[in-house]
C-alpha cells in the first residue's frame, strides 16, 4: 500500500516515519543483499535486482514524489522529498537505475512538454518500466555543449538523426534517449538546436560501452545512423532546444543532489572509522583534513537547502556542481591516503576493487561530467558575477 495520493499536508515527522517503515519492510531478501551497492563506480552490480526494485518503488508510489497530482506524482513538498532522499540513503537502499528519467526528464517534460507527451512518457517512469539516458555530450561538444554537431532532419512524419554522442550514462540499458540535435542546417552555437525524444531499440542506434578504470561500463558511445523518431517527439519548439536543455540541467542540480549528500555523509563516516581503526586519525594533518571534509559537507548541504527554496535553479546552480564535484574528488584522495599502501592493492584477482578504490577512481570524472569545473567557473563568472566573457582564442 502506497502513501496517500497527495502527501503535501502530511506532517514531516509522520512522512519520515512512513518512509522509514516502508523501507524497513521492503528492503529485504535480494534487495537487502545490495545494501550500499550500485552507486558511482559500482553501477553494474546487481542491475537485474535493482531493476526489479525500481518497479517495487513505482508500485508503492515512491517515484516522482514531487510531481504534481495531475501528472501522477504525490505533490510532495521540498521538505518531504528531502526526507525521502535522506531515509533512502540512510537505509543504504540499492542505487537507482533511472535517475535520468525521474529527476531530469520528468520535471522537464512537465515544464515544457505537451499533455500528450506527458501522458505518453511519465507513466513509464513512474512505474519503473522505462529508463532514459541523456544524449548531450559529443567528442567535440562535452563541456562546450553549444558545439553540438549531431543533426536531425524532418522528413515527413519523422526526424532522421545522424551523429555521435559520448559519455552517455546507462545508454546500454535504456529504452529512450533525450537528444540535443542541430535541426537548422545554417545555425551555430546555441541557435537551431532541438530537444528530441528518441527510442533506443532500433537499427539506427548503436551503443558501445566505454570500459572505465573502475572496471565498469556505465559510460557509452552512442552512434545514430539514420535513426528516427516521430515528428511530434520534440520537446518545446523546434530550434529552441537550448533553453529546454539548460532547464533540464538546472533540475539536475535539485533535490537529487541532497540525496547524494546523504551518501557523501555515509562515505565520510566510513572513512573516519577506517582512520581510527588504522591509527591515523590522531595525526594532526589527517585530523584536519577529515574536519575540513566534514565542514565542506555541511556547507554543501546548507547551500543545497537554500537553493531549493528559490524554485528552478538558475546559473547559480553551478556553485553546487563545482563544489560537490571538487569535494568528492578530494574525498577519494583522502580515502587513498588513509589506506596508504594498502589502497594500491586490489581486493582480488585480476582486478577486483574495494568500494574505497572505486570511490577514488570514479570521482576523477566528477569534476568533468555534467560540465567541467572550468565551465562552471565560466558560468558563474559571466552569468552570475557579470564578468567579461573569456577571450575567444580564434
Amino acid at each position: 500500500m502506497g502513501l496517500p495520493r497527495d502527501v503535501s499536508s502530511v506532517p514531516d515527522e509522520e512522512f519520515r516515519d512512513e518512509a522509514r517503515a516502508w523501507l524497513a519492510e521492503h528492503l529485504v531478501g535480494e534487495y537487502a543483499s545490495l545494501k550500499g551497492r550500485g552507486g558511482p563506480g559500482d553501477e553494474e552490480v546487481g542491475f537485474d535486482i535493482r531493476e526489479r526494485w525500481e518497479r517495487v518503488l513505482g508500485e508503492a508510489g515512491w517515484i516522482g514524489l514531487g510531481w504534481p497530482i495531475e501528472f501522477g506524482g504525490r505533490n510532495a513538498t521540498i521538505g518531504q522529498q528531502i526526507i525521502w532522499a535522506e531515509e533512502y540513503a540512510r537505509a543504504e537502499a540499492p542505487g537507482r537505475v533511472n535517475h535520468m528519467g525521474e529527476n531530469l526528464l520528468g520535471p522537464t517534460l512537465i515544464a515544457h512538454g505537451t499533455r500528450e507527451q506527458c501522458d505518453r512518457f511519465l507513466p513509464g517512469i513512474l512505474d519503473g518500466t522505462e529508463r532514459w539516458c541523456q544524449g548531450y555530450s559529443e567528442p567535440n561538444a562535452g563541456s562546450d555543449l553549444a558545439n553540438v554537431q549531431t543533426k536531425a532532419v524532418l522528413d515527413g512524419d519523422q526526424w532522421v538523426i545522424n551523429g555521435q554522442k559520448v559519455w552517455t550514462s546507462l545508454a546500454h540499458v535504456s529504452h529512450w534517449c533525450f537528444v540535443v540535435a542541430r535541426t537548422d542546417p545554417g545555425s551555430s552555437r546555441h541557435k537551431g538546436l532541438s530537444f528530441l525524444l528518441v527510442p533506443m531499440d532500433q537499427p539506427g542506434v548503436e551503443v558501445r560501452p566505454i570500459i572505465q578504470i573502475t572496471g565498469g561500463g556505465e559510460f557509452n558511445e552512442v552512434f545514430f545512423s539514420d535513426a528516427t523518431t516521430e515528428a511530434g517527439l520534440v520537446l518545446g519548439e523546434p530550434g529552441q532546444g537550448w533553453g529546454v536543455a539548460m532547464d533540464l540541467l538546472a533540475f539536475e542540480r535539485g533535490i537529487s543532489t541532497l540525496a547524494q549528500q546523504v551518501g557523501f555523509e555515509r562515505e565520510l563516516d566510513h572513512l573516519v572509522a577506517v582512520a581510527r581503526q588504522r591509527g591515523v586519525a590522531d595525526d594532526p594533518v589527517m585530523r584536519q583534513r577529515l574536519a575540513a571534509a566534514h565542514t565542506g559537507l555541511q556547507l554543501m548541504k546548507w547551500n543545497g537547502l537554500r537553493s531549493m527554496g528559490s524554485g528552478v535553479p538558475g546559473p547559480e546552480a553551478s556553485i553546487s556542481k563545482l563544489f560537490w564535484g571538487t569535494w568528492h574528488r578530494d574525498l577519494g584522495e583522502l580515502a587513498m591516503d588513509i589506506l596508504g599502501m594498502d589502497g594500491q592493492l586490489a581486493e582480488g584477482f585480476p582486478y577486483e576493487l574495494t568500494l574505497d578504490q572505486k570511490l577514488f577512481l570514479f570521482t576523477r570524472s566528477e569534476t568533468i561530467y555534467g560540465g567541467s569545473n572550468e565551465i562552471q567557473r565560466n558560468v558563474l563568472g559571466e552569468r552570475v558575477l557579470g564578468l567579461p566573457k573569456e577571450p575567444n582564442p580564434s
